[in-house]
């Protein structure tokens, strides 16, 4: 039996997205993080909508979203020089060990890897993102209700 060819990950600005795609993207990331880790802060922030905000994700089957992520561009940097900011790395439940989330995040590094980022993540993930060069600094916080490090990676 032949494999399913694996879907090309798709990337859009604001303005590109479909009403369909972006009721997926939202579903999927209120179906994680609201729902399953019952996260207590308010998901829409209106950086989605910035025309620098960069949308990228992995179709499931059935019109849905597998994974997904986007990267925000700040004026200002937060640390250092990192004017990227990737997040929202979600992965849906049914489609989670089949190493998406780390296509999306080499495609990131692919696209930015000359430019330096910043990210919070959960800690209990920040060893996927370490294998993409970025390093815990600062102190342990709370974001959300769960524990977080914050990650810069040098651009090169």
């Amino acid at each position: 039996m032949p494999l399913e060819p694996i879907p090309a990950i798709v990337q859009k600005r604001w303005s590109e997205l479909t009403t369909a795609e972006l009721y997926e993207i939202l579903k999927l990331r209120t179906d994680v993080f609201y729902v399953e880790q019952k996260v207590d802060e308010s998901e829409l922030d209106r950086r989605d909508r910035e025309s620098t905000t960069e949308h990228l994700w992995i179709p499931g089957e059935n019109g849905d979203v597998a994974a997904y992520l986007r990267v925000l561009h700040d004026e200002v940097a937060e640390h250092e020089d990192a004017h990227l900011l990737p997040g929202r790395v979600v992965v849906g439940a049914a489609y989670r060990g089949q190493g998406l989330a780390q296509r999306l995040l080499a495609r990131v590094v692919e696209l930015h890897g000359a430019t330096s980022m910043l990210l919070h993540s959960q800690s209990y993930i920040t060893g996927l993102y370490a294998t993409f060069g970025f390093v815990a600094v600062g102190d342990e916080f709370v974001e959300a209700g769960i524990p977080h490090r914050t990650m810069f990676r040098a651009g090169r």
